[in-house]
């Protein structure tokens, strides 16, 4: 399969682009489009062997269900039941945005590959033009991931979905580098009080100023099938292993030091402030302490740590507040959970 790539901008032809993605996805395939958080994989979420193309794409796991998009808020009602007054609230003041709402689906609707095992689907409308135009001209929700391999990172620009989906998939939209870099929250609203299931380009503070208390991110056991994306298995994972580190010079400068004389060859992906010249490469991701620039530079860096002959990755860590919440969430997936200790 030959991948093509068409770049929709404020030149004229955009209306082409938009109606060759359009034919494709209403025959059945999959186009692969941007959001504000990370590039998504689309697949028309009520056709069962369009969303299937969407797993056999990415290697997905089949029990991993999957987010479907919206291009206008009045849609929920098509696709959910019982949705709640706090739900209402949440999608006045934050959609279109990084938020995807759990609700009761209705039945018959949405393909019942796209949520495997669950009578819940998780529902967002994306804060982004390119996406929104193409789900209102297009007039069908859309089931989608990120547009990467599985348990890759996700692809904040078009050519690195063309990097891992090349030959996969026949279109990419290029809308540009996302802005939010890190995939949408996810809060269940089907229990009391809602539940973050993932968090992400939404914060747990802005949630609760807005509806009250919420339960944190819920685990998931390797029995189990997860309710939510993200929520079960290794993600966004270098091809060398990643390791989180305290986000202190001198600890990283010393680890470093440490692995050389171990004859390791090092990346550390870290702020802008800190200076590890003992590191084989160094990939910055913003300010110290800039959580949303860490956010929005962290799976770039991952994937140039993958274009170097790094042996092992230090990640510097950051606070479990705000969207650092997110960032730690997909750090510690991306290590598995490991750490780096002198």
């Amino acid at each position: 399969m030959d991948t093509e790539i068409v770049s929709v901008d404020n030149h004229v032809g955009n209306s082409l682009s938009y109606q060759r993605a359009v034919d494709i996805l209403k025959n059945g395939g999959v186009v692969a489009f941007p959001t504000e958080t990370v590039y998504g994989l689309g697949a028309v979420a009520t056709d069962s062997n369009a969303v299937q193309k969407i797993f056999e794409a990415k290697g997905r796991p089949s029990d991993n269900p999957l987010i479907v998009h919206i291009g206008n808020k009045e849609d929920v009602d098509k696709y959910a039941l019982d949705v709640p007054e706090n739900a209402k609230k949440l999608m006045e003041a934050y959609w279109p945005g990084p938020l995807t709402l759990v609700f009761n689906k209705r039945p018959g609707v949405i393909a019942e590959n796209a949520t495997p095992g669950f009578e819940t689907v998780g529902i967002r409308m994306p804060d982004h033009p390119v996406a929104l135009t193409l789900l209102r001209k297009l007039d069908l929700p859309l089931a989608a991931p990120s547009a990467n391999r599985s348990g890759k990172p996700s692809p904040t620009e078009a050519n690195h979905v063309f990097t891992d989906l090349l030959g996969r998939i026949p279109l990419i939209v290029d809308g540009g580098r996302t802005g939010v870099g890190v995939e949408s929250t996810v809060l269940d609203m089907t229990t009391v009080p809602p539940t973050i299931l993932r968090p992400g380009g939404l914060t747990r503070e802005m949630i609760e100023e807005l509806i009250g208390p919420v339960h944190a991110e819920s685990k998931v056991s390797k029995e189990d099938a997860p309710k939510a994306p993200g929520m079960k298995y290794m993600h966004y994972a270098p091809e060398s292993p990643l390791f989180i580190i305290e986000s202190d010079e001198k600890v990283i400068r010393e680890a470093v030091r440490k692995l050389n004389d171990e004859e390791k060859r090092v990346a550390v992906i870290g702020p802008d402030e800190f200076k590890i010249d003992e590191a084989d490469w160094y990939f910055p991701v913003g300010p110290l302490r800039d959580q949303e620039a860490l956010a929005a530079n962290l799976y770039g860096a991952i994937r140039q740590c993958d274009m170097t002959e790094a042996d092992i990755i230090l990640a510097a860590e950051t606070e479990w507040t705000g969207v650092g919440a997110a960032v730690m969430n997909r750090l510690l997936k991306a290590a598995d959970g490991k750490r780096f200790t002198i």
